[in-house]
């Protein structure tokens, strides 16, 4: 047990520190404000704890908190986290890893008067079972299902073996599903561990007021250093608020009260940044504008298991390809925010994105190509309805009006997200405004949404899109493990796809950062995580 007064004096630590960090005086004006990195959360956190790190949300502040055996640079390449070096047997499709010994768990009362432990290989077999297990109901179980088999050889061998070679499985470790987490606090917190996270990672959890205030500070005890050999992380405090509203979210950026904001919303983005994507004048002394491709593609999905004859006709689908500006429309609906989608189904950022031609605007190809559908159907007047959230609705009517002219009547069932996605899932839509955002850096998430044996509810191929060539090189892919080689099979895969056009691709979207000058170190990547262990802050 810990003594009284330890815990007291622990008790009282935690106290000062919230009254530093939120106390009632402006903290711009505290002299230790520039150990503290500021965001704010405008959706709710639901858990700390990893294995239900399922949305963006729920992954920064995990991301700060726990490591996997890998990890992610900036451009997807994978790294060492915990694992410092691994060796893979092609032919039992074996990864065997072996892990640091310099590795320690937050400091924690559950660890009795040693305070920490040693990460050791069976901590990680702990952290699978308990990720794979039914009575948790972790969202992230899947990322296992292609292993057969793991466990640790010794303190400092872990070993995993595959049902069938997967070439993306080392990304899919990257996850953080996949961190490590010590069996003592998951037996003490209990379900409350989500409140109570214990990890490795370069910052500890301190307090946490829901809806209002998370704290988290300095893990003294991390192991990562910089290329200079200086520990990491440099700051000593991250302080995330919960405002709901995007709108005072900006304002609070505005006056410097937070240190960074994240995406562009329609209700501020053109006080923020002009037509073309620049920085308004007026924030360029205070602010930098950091942008990259996200792996992120916005379409919209065709059920091809409708009886609609529009849906159902090849002609129709590539003429609403062909129908529609896709420059004019990032140009002028999301301020130059975006990559307008002339290429495949994958997008910027990953290999065989840019060998794919897909559809430019096209109005006469498209005009001739609805025409030929009249003459073949019989049908003088198409008409199709597109179901999407009020989110992208001006995309949807731009495409509306564009149809219109051609000759497509285009109705929109606007609907709230929820209702949305049940229905996108159930194929009671003809045609759905979607995202797809990559689980894990590879095209094979991406190409996997038009693999036959993926039909809803059993995978994620919301279209019922079918093509036995398609099928045949999907598993083909599967068995070869240089990228390279790989990358022929996704373009052959994407280009089927956009011949067959079970889908309209709209644009590759954009991580958009909006950073104080203060901050430096705050690095941006394709799947938009926050990584913070780099961040320095100027006074």
């Amino acid at each position: 047990m810990t003594h009284p007064l330890k815990k007291t004096l622990h008790t009282i630590s935690i106290l000062c520190l919230i009254i530093l960090f939120f106390g009632c005086s402006n903290h711009n004006n505290n002299k230790n404000d520039h150990q503290v990195f500021r965001y704010n959360e405008h959706s709710n956190i639901a858990s700390l704890d990893p294995a239900f790190a399922r949305t963006p949300q729920t992954i920064w502040p995990t991301n700060q908190l726990f490591n996997g055996l890998v990890q992610l640079d900036d451009s997807l390449n994978i790294k060492p986290d915990v694992a410092k070096s691994w060796i893979i047997n092609d032919s039992t499709s074996t990864y065997t890893f072996t892990l640091r010994s310099d590795v320690y768990f937050h400091k924690n009362d559950v660890f009795g008067n040693i305070n920490t432990r040693k990460v050791v290989a069976s901590d990680f077999t702990y952290s699978f079972d308990r990720l794979t297990s039914p009575a948790l109901a972790s969202p992230g179980s899947w990322v296992l299902k292609a292993v057969k088999s793991y466990h640790a050889e010794n303190d400092s061998t872990f070993i995993i073996q595959l049902k069938k070679p997967f070439p993306a499985f080392l990304g899919l470790l990257s996850m953080r599903y996949c961190s490590v987490v010590p069996k003592e606090a998951i037996e003490f917190y209990g379900n409350d561990f989500r409140s109570n996270p214990v990890g490795t990672g370069p910052f500890q959890f301190k307090m946490w007021e829901e809806n209002v205030k998370l704290v988290l500070r300095k893990n003294s005890n991390y192991f990562e250093k910089d290329e200079n050999g200086e520990n990491l992380p440099y700051l000593e405090a991250i302080a995330i608020t919960f405002l709901p509203d995007k709108q005072s979210e900006f304002l609070q950026f505005a006056q410097g009260k937070i240190d960074f904001m994240s995406g562009l919303d329609n209700s501020y983005k053109d006080e923020i940044i002009t037509t073309t994507g620049k920085l308004q004048p007026k924030y360029k002394t205070t602010t930098n504008l950091i942008s990259a491709p996200y792996l992120n593609t916005e379409y919209l999905g065709f059920f091809m298991g409708t009886n609609s004859t529009e849906v159902q006709s090849p002609l129709l689908r590539q003429a609403i390809n062909y129908g529609f500006d896709r420059e004019k429309m990032v140009t002028y609906l999301r301020n130059g925010m975006g990559i307008p989608a002339i290429n495949g189904f994958i997008p910027k950022g990953l290999p065989g994105f840019d060998a794919i031609k897909g559809y430019n605007y096209n109005p006469e190809k498209a005009r001739e190509l609805i025409e030929q559908y009249k003459l073949e159907s019989g049908n003088a007047n198409p008409r199709v309805t597109i179901g999407t959230n009020s989110q992208y609705l001006d995309v949807c009517e731009y495409i509306q009006r564009e149809l219109e002219k051609l000759g497509v009547e285009i109705d929109i069932n606007v609907m709230p997200p929820s209702t949305l996605r049940q229905m996108k899932s159930s194929g009671k839509l003809d045609i759905f405004r979607a995202s797809w955002v990559a689980d894990y850096p590879d095209a094979e998430n991406y190409l996997s949404l038009f693999y036959s044996p993926n039909f809803t509810p059993n995978g994620p191929n919301y279209t019922h899109y079918k093509n036995t060539t398609f099928d045949s090189l999907y598993v083909k892919a599967q068995q070869i493990s240089e990228i390279n080689d790989r990358k022929i099979l996704y373009t052959k895969m994407d280009s089927i796809v956009i011949a067959d056009a079970p889908i309209v691709p709209l644009y590759y979207d954009m991580a958009v950062r909006f950073v104080s000058k203060k901050i430096s170190g705050l690095g941006i990547n394709p799947q938009n995580f926050l990584v913070l262990k780099r961040v320095k802050k100027e006074k």
